[in-house]
């Protein structure tokens, strides 16, 4: 059985339990704070992901954006990881290390940020087109935006995460696409992974009841072909066993009395690419 607890902004971080937080006003707008740093990161990346450009070039910019906004990156030294963003081209599903790899032009690549800014957590990806894309790889693109955002019409209070990952999975499946089953969305907050887990394929009205003060990530990823993935010898970067395309986006979200506020949202409109 779901179990549930209300918790302050000032009461101590608790390791993973089990147990769903619900937020009052104080984690919001520390939600909010955060999210919207990550928002404009990516933002002012959006020039800067073109062809020639190296990742770690990418990563040096978001690690200098969070310490200007007064956060540090909560992936960097997060279980031995090293860098301060994941950066996943192509058939990279999720996890990609950055490095001296260089973008191409036709590339399409996920940024996933997250500062952590005064104890909280922003956590939210972008899917980039790199110079001449395909209209097959920003086809997939389009549509697993659109398998976010039909997700996140389902979380409100009295539905249940089986409601989003049903309207997540339906979407995919109509056009053809598979959706990955072997990494999922999460509790967020001051821990950067809380419960519940969020799938993203699933029946409706099963898996835990939204209420008022949840706060989680929604961050579907999305198969041209088959939905298996594979992890690398590195033990971060995960892809596609039959090399297919894979894209995601990711909002972190916090359910109200009557829907749900995404904390992660783009100030300035840029949340689908392509990008003015």
């Amino acid at each position: 059985m779901t179990q549930y607890i209300t918790v302050s902004a000032d009461d101590r971080v608790e390791a993973r339990n089990g147990v769903i937080k619900l937020h009052g006003p104080e984690g919001f707008e520390g939600m909010r704070r955060a999210g919207r740093l990550a928002a404009e990161i990516l933002d002012a990346l959006a020039p800067h992901v073109v062809p020639g450009v190296s990742t770690q070039e990418l990563d040096d910019f978001v690690y200098q954006r969070m310490l200007d906004g007064g956060a540090v990156p909560a992936t960097l030294g997060y279980r031995g990881y090293t860098k301060s963003s994941c950066i996943s081209i192509n058939h990279v599903v999720c996890h990609g290390i950055p490095g001296e790899k260089t973008l191409k032009d036709g590339d399409i690549v996920n940024i996933d940020v997250t500062p952590l800014l005064d104890g909280w957590h922003g956590d939210t990806s972008r899917m980039f087109l790199v110079g001449d894309v395909a209209i097959k790889a920003r086809k997939l693109v389009d549509v697993t935006y659109e398998c976010l955002m039909l997700g996140l019409e389902q979380a409100k209070p009295g539905n249940h995460l089986g409601d989003i990952a049903n309207a997540i999975q339906r979407h995919a499946e109509s056009r053809r696409y598979s959706v990955v089953r072997d990494f999922c969305g999460h509790g967020v907050g001051r821990l950067f992974h809380d419960s519940p887990e969020v799938i993203h394929a699933g029946r409706p009205g099963t898996g835990p009841e939204l209420r008022p003060g949840m706060f989680f990530t929604v961050e579907p990823m999305i198969n041209i072909g088959r939905a298996d993935v594979k992890v690398l010898d590195d033990g971060w970067t995960a892809v596609t066993r039959d090399r297919s395309l894979s894209a995601q986006f990711e909002h972190s979200i916090g359910i109200t009395e009557d829907g749900c506020e995404i904390f992660t949202k783009s100030p300035t409109g840029r949340d689908q690419p392509p990008y003015a």
